[in-house]
């Protein structure tokens, strides 16, 4: 089990991910004076399920190359509208927007305390991923892209 520290620590670095993605509405709820189950929930939305997948793709991705962490269990790969990532001492969520207002996850830990987003900084080495992300108009792109050309 890792310490409070370190788990804040990876809590951050899997929001940092999730918002080098483009994630919306990220927030993490700290659920460690609730006696709950895991000491932290992060959670993200995505417009799309293509999003919502590469949401939680760079949230394993950095987790596992920069922090040796794997998800206990994790669940929602097949449908994309809910990805959770359970690395025990922290949950990630990653829902489509209209399936996070349905649950609505903050409402029912209401009580807990949050750590605001905004604060954080995107790592050195996710900043690259958001630039080739990105087309020179400003386009998020997913994968390698090459242009099209069509003849007249």
């Amino acid at each position: 089990m890792a310490t409070e520290k370190n788990t804040l620590d990876l809590v951050k670095a899997a929001a940092s991910a999730a918002m080098s993605r483009r994630a919306q509405d990220g927030v993490i709820l700290d659920l460690r004076e609730l006696d709950g189950f895991t000491d932290f929930f992060a959670i993200f939305s995505g417009n799309s399920d293509i999003q919502v997948e590469g949401i939680s793709q760079a949230v394993l991705e950095e987790l596992e190359t920069n922090w040796a962490q794997k998800p206990w269990h994790q669940e929602g790969e097949r449908k994309a509208d809910w990805i959770l990532l359970d690395y025990v001492d922290f949950v990630v969520h990653v829902f489509l927007s209209e399936r996070r207002t349905y649950y609505n996850l903050e409402r029912l830990w209401a009580e807990a305390e949050r750590i605001e987003l905004p604060e954080l900084t995107i790592p050195p080495h996710l900043e690259t991923l958001e630039e080739e992300a990105v087309d020179p108009d400003g386009i998020l792109v997913f994968g390698d892209q090459e242009e099209s050309t069509s003849e007249a």
